[in-house]
Parts: structure tokens; C-alpha cells; sequence
């Protein structure tokens, strides 16, 4: 016997012709460098990503070939997020955050032939142009001499209906773009997306025990376009029909509150350390925000604090955990009923990594080699597997010691499973401290401390000790105006830990260095503190 469906290739593009005949007149607001706004609407985005299309192809791009940009959070890059895989081409977001050296070695790695740019970014660029065999360069914005504009590039090309009619039949298991991850240990390396993965992972995104997007939320992805996908909102975003609010290069907290509250955001996505510069803004001046504006958090953990917090402020804070592996999204906590018997236990369910997004499947791997009890208190490695985790790395076969022989993705997080299947991710697994046969989440103190009214951020490392093998050391940033003793964060953390595993020392530092995507960046403190003196 044989099914009776058709089979319709799971591509992007009819995500895009979607949106030209239902959401035309939805926004994409867009804040430039010089922070004014422009406004477009889906109908030009379409016309663009389909010319853009056009011009790619017309310039020479094969099934294939990879197109990088190098690019903020605006409209034009929306139309590169669609216009190049919907060309046949491999959309390849470059994080401008990196060293200029990384940034020439990714897009070595990747083989990229193409390069979109920001106008603004022209003086980055410079700095690794050499060491980076482009075969055209098109700056979106204001185009020096000699450069080939974005205006002039799709001019090249046939608009309108004729353009979007134009777009070639694609096979849903053909490459739709790639990023790599951020190089934390040894070399970054490339993850390569399908049309079939972004479909499905978009689907998912947009799932009402996911991220719920739909027509009527307006969307503020803070999250930067040039890491892991924006975290596949662009795509979800477009197959729902959100309005979109692009915030450019302005990240501050000012300039994202203004942003929210000017264009009425109803839904925005971040790492911590961008709700943590929000929150503390707006405990000084509440802001007419939209009531119950979702802010989705990822990236690292959202602590329990912040959460609560939020909430007084009348804004929900939605915590979400994935990897660049998995597309990115992998679960998120909307806590079930039998989650929230009391408020405590509410507030503890939300901080949590959450449920697998459906279609993924989990299990966790403790230290004897076997698969760990969903009891919530053993504690193994977290493997995944789906239709959006990839499955290797772009070019890279000594890296293959990532996935098992069954097929499961290792990611590093060292997490405990409650009997109903949420997670909460302990540790990474190179950041758990090793104490006299113990081990200690350095996840749940950082939590802790960002708790206690002094404290803007905080990072608990291992440092080396004679006797214990390891011991927490806590590097601090006290907020503007605040104060704090090691003894009094000693104290306040002796409230909900046991003795041994509370710091040993505290630092106090003006700032606590960070990744590319605002992540704390653990490694250097390790490094700084490798001969700490106890």
C-alpha cells in the first residue's frame, strides 16, 4: 500500500510567495546607524529577496555557492536570508563581532564567493579584505567608489512578479545556509542547514508551547541575524506573518526600550546579559510596554530572579536552550500544570531549560557510559536527535568524536531530566566544578548571586586547590552605586547552598569578559585566575 500525499519539496521559497499574497502590508521596521527608522513593508522585502535572487544567479551563482554577509539586524538582511537560498546559494552569516583574522578564516573554511556588507562595517571588512579571495563585494548602503551598491547590484535583475516567478524548483535537501560556532575550543566549525531542517525548525518555533509567533505579534530579534540564524526567527517570523522591528547596531538598553515601547512590541529574543542591562533599566523608570510582551531568553541561563522580576514589571520572561547544532532551538519551558502546585514551584519550572521541542529527542549519559534516570537528581551528558540537529560539521572529519555511534548529538551540558522530560542543564560540561568527589554547578551559583540587590553580573569558575583538586572562585560586577562584601554574598548564598559548595573567594571586577554572542566567557577567567593563591 502507498500514502496518498502529495510531496511537496519542503523549501523556503514557498514560505516567501506566502507572505507576498497574505502579509504584504506587514512592517519591517529597520533602525539605521544614524538611529532613524525605516519602514518597509513585506511586499518589498519579497520584491527584494526575489530580485536579489535574480542578480545572484545572474552574476553566476551555482546550486551551492556560498554567499556571505556581513550584516546587522535590518531589512535588507531579511531579503539575503531569503533571496540567496531561494537563488539555489548557501546564505553565510559572518559574526562581525569576531576577530578580523576568525572572520577571514571562516570564510576561508566555508569557500564563500560572494559578500554582502553594511556600509557601516566597510572598515571591519578592510581589515581581513586581503586575506579573503571574494569575487564581489555589494555594500548595502552608501557604496564607495569603485564598490558595487546593493540598489545597483539587484538592478541587474528582472523585479516584481517576474522576479518571484523566476526562482528555480529546489530539492528540500539542498544546503539553505550555514553558521559556525563560536570557537570557544579550538577552530570554529561550520554547520550547514537544509531547506527540509529550516522548514520544519520554523514550524516548531512558531508551535504555541515553542515561541507561539504568529500574524499578530510584533517582533524584536535582538539576538543578532549573524549568529546560529537569529535562532530561526527570520524564517518563522515570515512564515507566520509577524510585524518585525529590527534594531541595527543600537543594543543598548535605552535604545531597545525605545524601540519596544515606540513600535508596541508584543514579543522580543536575547541572551541574559541583554535583559539584565533592561530590567535594570526600567527598575528605575517604568516604560508603557505592551503588558505581557514576551521576552525570550537564550544563550545561557536565565536565572530565577530575573524571571520573577520581569513578571513584577508585568513582562514574561520565556527561557529557551539550544546550539547552533540544533538549529538552534531544542526546548523551552512552558511549565505544565502539575509544574505549578505552588508560586515557587512555578518560578522554578520556568527556570528551567524546559520540554524538547517536538521532534526532538533527548536522553542524558552519566559518567558509567549508561542513560540516566528521569528522576531530577541524576545528572549525565545531554544527547540530542531531530530533523534540525545536524548530523556533522561542514568539512571537518576531526570532529566527529561529537556524535555517538547510534547517531546522537553530545552537547557538552551536563543536565538532570525530571520524570515528565524537562530539562535542567547543570553545567557545560568543561565548566562543572570537580570539589573532593563532588561536583558543583557553577550555573546555579551565577544564578544566586545576580539574586542578591548588589549585583548586576556574576561568573563562578574552578581554580585549582591542593586538597580539594578544585574550588569555586566568583568573579562579580556590582551594579552603579551598589555594595558588597565577599562576606555578605558568602552569607547570602549560605541561604540555599551547602557549605562546600560556596566560594571560596570572591573578585570583584568592573567587567567580566564575554563571547561574540554575549555569552560570559569562562575560559578567560580560568585562564586569569589558572594561579590564584588560595
Amino acid at each position: 500500500m502507498r500514502a496518498t500525499m502529495m510531496t511537496t519539496p519542503l523549501t523556503v521559497t514557498p514560505i516567501l510567495r506566502r507572505a507576498a499574497k497574505l502579509f504584504g502590508d506587514i512592517e519591517i521596521v529597520s533602525r539605521r546607524p544614524d538611529k532613524s527608522l525605516h519602514r518597509a513593508t513585506y511586499a518589498d522585502f519579497v520584491a527584494q529577496s526575489a530580485q536579489l535572487a535574480g542578480a545572484l544567479r545572474k552574476a553566476g551563482l551555482q546550486p551551492g555557492d556560498r554567499v556571505a554577509t556581513l550584516m546587522w539586524n535590518h531589512v535588507e538582511h531579511m531579503a539575503a536570508y531569503f533571496g540567496i537560498p531561494c537563488a539555489g546559494g548557501v546564505l553565510h552569516t559572518l559574526n562581525l563581532r569576531l576577530h578580523p583574522d576568525e572572520i577571514a578564516y571562516i570564510a576561508n573554511h566555508a569557500k564563500d564567493r560572494f559578500l554582502l556588507v553594511d556600509d557601516c562595517l566597510l572598515p571591519l571588512f578592510a581589515k581581513f579584505r586581503a586575506q579573503v579571495p571574494f569575487e564581489k563585494v555589494i555594500v548595502v548602503g552608501n557604496a564607495p567608489a569603485g564598490e558595487t551598491s546593493w540598489a545597483e547590484f539587484l538592478a541587474t535583475a528582472p523585479a516584481g512578479a517576474e522576479a518571484l516567478a523566476a526562482l528555480p524548483d529546489l530539492d528540500e535537501n539542498a544546503p539553505l545556509g550555514m553558521c559556525y560556532t563560536s570557537g570557544t575550543t579550538g577552530k570554529p566549525k561550520g554547520v550547514v542547514y537544509s531547506h527540509r531542517s529550516t522548514v520544519l525548525h520554523s514550524m516548531a518555533v512558531s508551535m504555541v508551547d515553542c515561541l507561539a509567533l504568529s500574524q499578530r505579534d510584533t517582533l524584536l530579534p535582538v539576538v543578532p541575524m549573524f549568529h546560529a540564524n537569529a535562532w530561526g526567527i527570520p524564517y518563522a517570523a515570515v512564515m507566520a506573518g509577524s510585524k518585525l522591528v529590527m534594531p541595527g547596531p543600537h543594543l543598548d538598553p535605552l535604545s531597545l526600550l525605545e524601540l519596544m515601547e515606540r513600535e508596541r512590541v508584543t514579543c522580543a529574543a536575547g541572551v541574559p546579559t541583554i535583559w539584565a542591562g533592561i530590567l535594570e533599566q526600567l527598575e528605575k523608570q517604568k516604560r508603557p510596554l505592551v503588558p505581557n510582551c514576551r521576552m525570550i531568553v537564550g544563550g545561557s541561563a536565565a536565572p530565577e530572579s530575573m524571571i520573577r522580576a520581569f513578571d513584577a514589571l508585568g513582562l514574561r520572561v520565556i527561557h529557551a536552550w539550544g546550539m547552533t547544532e540544533t538549529s538552534p532551538l531544542g526546548s523551552v519551558a512552558h511549565p505544565r500544570t502539575t509544574d505549578t502546585t505552588t508560586v515557587d514551584s512555578a518560578y522554578a519550572a520556568r527556570a528551567r531549560q524546559g520540554y524538547p521541542c517536538p521532534m526532538i529527542e533527548i536522553r542524558a549519559i552519566g559518567e558509567s557510559g549508561d542513560e540516566i534516570a528521569w528522576d531530577d537528581h541524576a545528572q549525565g551528558e545531554l544527547h540530542v536527535r531531530g530533523p534540525w540537529v545536524a548530523a556533522s560539521y561542514h568539512e571537518r572529519p576531526d570532529a566527529g568524536d561529537r556524535w555517538t555511534a547510534d547517531g546522537w548529538f553530545m552537547t557538552g551540558d551536563v543536565v538532570s531530566i525530571s520524570p515528565t522530560g524537562s530539562l535542567r542543564i547543570v553545567d557545560r560540561s568543561k565548566d562543572v566544578i570537580k570539589s573532593g568527589g563532588e561536583w558543583i554547578s557553577s550555573v546555579d551559583l551565577e544564578n544566586a548571586l545576580v539574586a542578591h540587590p548588589a549585583v548586576r553580573e556574576a561568573a563562578v569558575v574552578a581554580v585549582p586547590h591542593p586538597k580539594w583538586a578544585e574550588r569555586p572562585l566568583a568573579v562579580v560586577v556590582l551594579k552603579d552605586g551598589a555594595a558588597a562584601s565577599a562576606d555578605d554574598l558568602r552569607t547570602f548564598l549560605g541561604e540555599k547552598f551547602a557549605k562546600f559548595q560556596l566560594p571560596d573567594a570572591v573578585v570583584f571586577v568592573d567587567a567580566i569578559p564575554k563571547t561574540s554572542t554575549g555569552k560570559l566567557l569562562k575560559s578567560a577567567l580560568r585562564d586569569r585566575y589558572a594561579d590564584w593563591k588560595w
